[in-house]
């Protein structure tokens, strides 16, 4: 049975992926800051395990670590992510809140991938992947706004590539996928994807993952995206 590890699992994209995932009978880990708290995730039915992980704290990320110690991860989904000055103008910005907004969506990703780098290697598809978004290709931007949320997911298309150089030798493939502009809380609801379509689409490129794709920037469809 292949293992999938999901952070940011209790709401939006990372629980419907976990809930795909259980479905056609992967063993899912799916972490979150407050299991006891997240009711839909909780309510999945399948081979379903739900841990505390608060990303943003890397001692968190290294208790979990230890505690999953010897377990084989076949796909490390690096899901979880924030919007904390969706809409902002150049004159709101607020420096706090960029900083905690890069350190969920760019160093926190990092954190948790070097923890677990070692289950990753040592299972059969070798795969970590970051959901990143169109809005970090720096070649698609042509309006002003969104300054925190642009440069955090281009940044972290940035880390991934790096990423994807230094585990080369243990045959790891990393790729950033943008999953397209979906129907959840951050997304909002005039979004024009459903939260089922975007993950279906995004695990189907997953499941098509070569070794030669590693360091990629995908589209849903596994298309390359412009940096």
């Amino acid at each position: 049975m292949p293992t999938v590890f999901i952070t940011g699992a209790s709401r939006g994209l990372g629980l419907e992926f976990a809930r795909q995932y259980a479905a056609d009978g992967w063993r899912v880990i799916a972490t979150c800051r407050a299991p006891q708290g997240a009711h839909a995730l909780n309510a999945l039915a399948g081979p379903v395990a739900i841990h505390p992980l608060d990303v943003r704290e890397e001692r968190s990320i290294k208790e979990l670590a230890g505690r999953l110690a010897g377990t084989c991860i076949d796909i490390l989904l690096l899901n979880a992510g924030v919007h904390l000055q969706k809409g902002a103008t150049l004159a709101e910005l607020d420096a706090g809140l960029w900083l905690e907004e890069l350190k969920v969506n760019m160093i926190s990703p990092l954190m948790i991938a070097r923890s677990f780098v070692d289950h990753v290697a040592r299972s059969n598809q070798k795969r970590m992947v970051a959901i990143s978004s169109n809005s970090g290709s720096i070649a698609r931007i042509k309006e002003g706004g969104n300054y925190a949320y642009r440069s955090g997911k281009a940044a972290l298309n940035a880390v991934m590539r790096v990423l994807a150089a230094d585990v080369a030798h243990r045959e790891i493939t990393v790729v950033a996928i943008g999953p397209g502009h979906t129907r959840t809380d951050m997304g909002g609801g005039n979004a024009a994807y459903s939260a089922a379509e975007s993950v279906s689409a995004v695990r189907a490129t997953i499941a098509g993952l070569q070794f030669k794709d590693s360091g990629g920037f995908l589209s849903r469809d596994g298309v390359p995206l412009a940096w």
